[in-house]
Order: structure tokens, then C-alpha cells, then sequence
């Protein structure tokens, strides 16, 4: 037999799950959308859209999606191939 505890836990787990996905997918969207403006020489746009990916990565830090040494290499990496391309 499950306990109440352990069914209310599961429920918690897939909702959890969910939206951790969710996030990840959105850092991986904006990243890839960010080194796909770098490697097409858009150095403008892409200049504008990295404080976007700041914004999303430093959420899913603060929300423990990932931790934040992560989204810190993340950050730090990304700006950097920015700095590489001028």
C-alpha cells in the first residue's frame, strides 16, 4: 500500500519535473539563438539579446534549476565568444 505522504510526494515530483524541463528547454532555446546570431556575424543583435539570456539563466539559478556556479560558466563563456568575434 502507498501513503498518502508518498502519493502527495509523486505529484509534487512530476510537477517539479515539468517545470524544471521547461526552463531548461528555455535556456537552451536562448542559447542556441544567441550563438546562432554570433556564428551569422549579427554582432549587433546579438549584443542585445545576451542581457535576455543573463535574465533567463540567473531565473533558473534562482529557482535551483541549475546551480549557480552553472549558470555563472554559462554566463561567463557566452559573453566571452561574444568578445572572441569582434
Amino acid at each position: 500500500m502507498i501513503t498518502k505522504s508518498a502519493r502527495k510526494a509523486h505529484r509534487q515530483n512530476i510537477k517539479r519535473r515539468e517545470k524544471n524541463s521547461k526552463v531548461k528547454e528555455l535556456v537552451r532555446k536562448s542559447v542556441k539563438n544567441f550563438k546562432k546570431l554570433i556564428d551569422g556575424g549579427k554582432l549587433d543583435e546579438a549584443k542585445k539579446e545576451l542581457p535576455k539570456v543573463y535574465k533567463i539563466l540567473d531565473k533558473a539559478s534562482k529557482s535551483n534549476v541549475f546551480k549557480k556556479n552553472k549558470s555563472a560558466r554559462l554566463k561567463s563563456r557566452l559573453s566571452k565568444s561574444l568578445n572572441k568575434k569582434k
